[in-house]
């Protein structure tokens, strides 16, 4: 009879607890802030029985491919959104507040990543300056979650309710974010978000600005919390969290803070969020095709009068086979504007006399070889074209394009001139914590002696396995046993492989159609003139998106160089195209 009425207590249990949407998370690609990767995050919410979570990087769009990877495999909604903290006027009373936006659709993700770009490309290599001016146009459509900071000593409510006024002027949909802690100023958040929602009629929904995964990675996360604020661990004071709350918890556990309103709240919110990441499609320059031809005419007209010109004495019917066959894929995949834009590229630097050379998979291709882009003779040998483009594989095609390194700047200036910086950039090269990085932030961030440090870092290499760090401490004079090693292990094994920033591909484009900021947010790299989107070549990769890799060899200067002194010397005018296939004298001395 007990055990019968403990069930039925444990079935009504779960039939009251209500459908949830997190919809405040931060990543660890809010660099050196979260402590979870996307995935971690995305897979726990779909653990813990959440219907949708949001991932809300500090204004970027870093970790969003890998949570939508993540989220597609476990079946769980994702919500695309970005945190931005807004700097406010000198007068204000605050001096600064944090706004979460949402994208509902397709157009607010471009309005939101637009957004992002502008703050960025504004500001040095990885910062950002927001103010709330910023936000007043091209937001139509975004939902936007205030959350209400505490007033400071000596301000009111009345002064938290003008800023609250402020906002709503600019995000017309807009809701109070409710962020309880457990740290003792629950109740003071909880009485001011009902008296601005009463006096300025705005809704509230329960989010939990989540910074991990699960409670225990909170220890790292004060110390990637010390490595950014450049401190130690034990003086970061209030910069630290009280508490480990900042992190996904259980649903029911959140019914024990939140009335029940503001937790089916998220799902209203999540409910008017429709946006998929698989809704996303390159769309290519279309000037590159000349107006009277579609692209796979315009393409069979290049390749035809390149294969004229490989072959002046007619093209072998097994080879024309071959272009025939490799033409029809390519059209069939609508892979034409690829090829059209690296032909192009390619035509550039041929018609500077800057030496190219594409290579990889790409040298199995007829096409690429009638366009000039590789060197490698399908009369000559046999190519299997299916190892650079499968239907059954369906994996976009990649041409390596090598050219000069003292030149390259060339190739990569006349890519921005012809498509301008509205439409083409670099990808991003994620740059992670491998051993000598991160014995250098985790020994600086638990206060160890510089000289230890210095002497661990430079004691290991990048390819050195993480179980060799306790024979290097120990050869640096430290216990590995003891309880200071023993957190410096921990926390080095936890952070390698986490995000440090974002670099620049070495020579990875990306070419749009329209703007490249409505697909994906652009940012200043660190080299001068050179701009990159905050997804790497596996994010692209993951979402079916093409990149044209521009890439630099320091051989061919070699031997352009080389060419350039032969000519000189013998008065010949000899270049790389007409330097014969088979060579038996070179053959001989080599020899």
């Amino acid at each position: 009879m007990l055990i019968c009425k403990d069930i039925g207590i444990y079935m009504a249990t779960l039939a009251e607890i209500p459908e949830f949407a997190e919809l405040h998370c931060i990543s660890n690609y809010s660099f050196l802030r979260g402590a979870s990767h996307p995935e971690e995050l995305v897979k726990q919410a779909h653990q813990l029985g959440y219907k949708a979570i949001a991932i809300t990087d500090e204004c970027t769009y870093a970790g969003l491919v890998k949570a939508h990877v993540a989220a597609k495999e476990c079946g769980i909604k994702l919500i695309v959104g970005a945190e931005f903290v807004l700097s406010l006027p000198d007068n204000n009373t605050f001096k600064q507040t944090r706004i979460v936006l949402l994208a509902t659709d397709r157009g607010t993700y471009g309005q939101l990543s637009a957004l992002i770009t502008k703050l960025r490309r504004r500001a040095n290599k990885g910062e950002y300056h927001a103010q709330l001016e910023d936000f007043r146009w091209g937001l139509q459509g975004c939902l936007a979650l205030w959350v209400p900071p505490l007033p400071p000593p000596g301000a009111g409510i009345d002064e938290l309710i003008q800023l609250a006024a402020q906002l709503n002027e600019v995000f017309s949909e807009m809701w109070l974010a409710l962020e309880l802690f457990r740290d003792g100023h629950d109740l003071d958040k909880m009485a001011h978000a009902l008296t601005v929602s009463m006096r300025l009629s705005l809704p509230i929904v329960a989010s939990n600005n989540v910074h991990t995964h699960s409670p225990h990675r909170q220890p790292l996360q004060d110390l990637l919390t010390a490595v950014r604020l450049r401190t130690t661990v034990a003086d970061l004071g209030l910069a630290a969290f009280s508490n480990a709350e900042r992190t996904l918890r259980p649903v029911a556990e959140l019914m024990e803070l939140y009335p029940l309103e503001m937790l089916q709240e998220s799902m209203h919110i999540a409910e008017r969020c429709h946006f998929s990441m698989d809704e996303l499609r390159y769309e290519y320059p279309e000037d590159l095709v000349p107006p009277h031809l579609s692209p796979s005419e315009y393409l069979r007209q290049l390749t035809m009068a390149g294969a004229q010109e490989r072959w002046p004495a007619g093209v072998p019917a097994d080879t024309l086979a071959v272009i025939n066959k490799e033409l029809k894929l390519i059209a069939e995949l609508q892979y034409e504007h690829f090829f059209l834009t690296v032909q192009d590229v390619v035509q550039f630097a041929r018609s500077q006399n800057i030496l190219c050379q594409g290579r990889g998979s790409a040298a199995n291709s007829a096409v690429c070889y009638c366009l000039h882009i590789t060197e490698v003779d399908p009369a000559r040998m046999h190519l299997l074209f299916e190892r650079f483009v499968s239907r059954e594989r369906n994996e976009p095609p990649d041409i390596d394009v090598d050219f000069e390194h003292e030149r390259r700047e060339e190739v990569i200036q006349y890519i921005y001139k012809r498509y301008s910086r509205e439409r083409a950039a670099l990808a991003a090269t994620l740059i992670t914590y491998r051993p000598r990085s991160a014995i250098r932030d985790v020994g600086k961030a638990l206060g160890l002696s510089p000289d230890v440090v210095d002497l661990l870092a430079k004691s290991m290499a990048w390819w050195d396995k993480r179980d060799e760090i306790p024979e290097r401490l120990r050869k640096a004079g430290l216990d590995p046993n003891s309880l200071v090693a023993e957190q410096f292990l921990y926390f080095v094994n936890e952070i390698i492989g986490f995000p440090r920033h974002l670099s620049q591909h070495v020579g990875g484009f990306v070419i749009s159609k329209g703007s490249l900021a409505q697909l994906v947010p652009v940012e200043n790299a660190a080299m001068e003139d050179r701009t990159i989107i905050q997804w790497d070549k596996d994010d692209l990769e993951a979402l079916g998106l093409l990149k044209v890799d521009v890439l630099a060899l320091g051989m061919l200067t070699a031997i352009r160089k080389t060419l350039d002194s032969i000519n000189a010397y013998r008065q010949t005018n000899l270049c790389v195209q007409n330097i014969p296939a088979e060579d038996p004298a070179t053959y001989h001395m080599l020899q």
